[in-house]
């Protein structure tokens, strides 16, 4: 991501995903991470060491494009969530990283009622 006269600095995007995980749990009405594939038509909440798969991360020149797949708990303000989501997770990565965000694209795939 970064050349430096001692190097190369590169930042994977698992690093990146995780990053990006925890801003989201940090998250109010966030009750957690989930899996991206809908096909079951099952969406299953993501225990803690897998958050990051619920995060797919896209890194195109000098510019990042994240993309959460969260289910939020049933009754919040769903769409002031998911600003405060993009808000956060941008801010975290971009201090991190000193490399632009380009979007923060959220996938609301569930409501639920609290923490399961």
């Amino acid at each position: 991501m970064e050349e430096t006269s001692l190097g190369r600095i590169e930042v994977s995007p698992m690093a990146i995903a995780s990053l990006a995980s925890q801003a989201v749990l940090e998250s109010y009405g966030v009750v957690g991470m989930a899996t991206k594939d809908l096909a079951s038509g099952i969406v299953k909440i993501l225990q803690s060491a897998s958050h990051r798969r619920g995060v797919d991360i896209h890194i195109d020149s000098n510019h990042i494009v994240i993309d959460l797949y969260v289910v939020i708990e049933y009754g919040t303000p769903i769409a002031t969530i998911a600003r405060n989501i993009q808000s956060a997770v941008k801010y975290t990565v971009e201090r991190a990283l000193s490399v632009p965000v380009e979007a923060v694209n959220v996938h609301v795939q569930d409501l639920r009622v609290g923490a399961d």
